[in-house]
């Protein structure tokens, strides 16, 4: 569902694009070789992957429909390119984006590759990060220009903009917390990743989570020794220890982060866990 003026819209249930689905083959959370190296995955409903266009290739394009997309938790929005001569619409030049926050259909959305002073930027429109102002809240942002984007795609998510850099850099505040500099150059689009309320779901009942491929999972203090470092013992008890994988690795707590791997333009948040 997609949420617009406190108000609930049911997105469409028309059949996506041909052009713009490939089929996904589940791994069930197995290597090549057919060990499983991911636990509590499997089954779950077949799915069709919808091609993003990450790139925003066309310049001026129009919001055609809003769809809903199994793989992700945002919706997405369906846009045309628009012949600038005529203003019609070219039918084989369909492609999904991400829909965004405040969207709406037959929106007229633009994409800027180049700087651009005294711009109208509205929900849905991408440019470099250049022509953003300070506050702006930003999704489908770019690390490295035309790369594609990596950072704020999940639903309710977005970036902010904090302070423009003398060295051609701009710092954001990421979704996590932390902050970073990006380039100029790279592209991103303003507004903030529709469906906020993706988390809020209820999943209702165990057969839910069995179509959304997720195996159960059973606790480690639920059982023996020989099956689980926190198996055993008199009544609930994890043995003194911290709590740890089946592996014995740790699970909370653990730094994530490479420290030999440092980043110079990433600024991690003061109550961040990691390295």
């Amino acid at each position: 569902m997609l949420i617009k003026n406190k108000k609930i819209i049911s997105v469409a249930t028309q059949r996506p694009l041909r052009k713009n689905i490939k089929y996904i083959f589940r791994q069930a959370g197995r290597n090549n070789q057919g060990r499983l190296v991911v636990r509590h995955q499997g089954g779950g409903v077949k799915q069709l992957y919808r091609v993003i266009d990450w790139n925003r290739t066309h310049a001026d394009t129009l919001v055609v429909n809003f769809e809903y997309d199994p793989n992700r938790s945002a919706c997405i929005a369906k846009i045309a390119k628009m012949d600038k001569t005529s203003e019609t619409l070219e039918k084989e030049m369909f492609s999904y984006i991400l829909a965004v926050k405040g969207m709406r259909i037959f929106d007229r959305l633009q994409t800027i590759k180049n700087k651009q002073r005294n711009i109208f930027l509205r929900p849905g429109d991408s440019s470099i990060l250049e022509n953003f102002e300070t506050g702006d809240f930003l999704n489908c942002v770019e690390v490295v220009p035309n790369q594609g984007a990596l950072f704020a795609r999940a639903a309710g998510t977005g970036c902010q903009v904090l302070q423009a850099s003398v060295v051609n850099k701009i710092k954001l505040r990421l979704p996590s917390g932390d902050q970073r500099f990006f380039s100029f150059l790279a592209k991103a689009t303003l507004g903030v990743i529709s469906n906020s309320e993706h988390s809020q779901k209820i999943i209702g009942k165990a057969g839910r989570n069995r179509w959304l491929n997720h195996r159960p999972t059973v606790r480690g203090v639920a059982m023996n020794p020989v099956d689980h470092p926190h198996g055993g013992g008199q009544g609930k008890t994890k043995g003194g220890r911290p709590s740890v994988t089946p592996q014995s690795r740790i699970t909370k707590g653990l730094p994530t982060r490479n420290p030999r791997k440092k980043n110079k333009l990433l600024f991690l948040n003061k109550n961040s866990n990691k390295i």
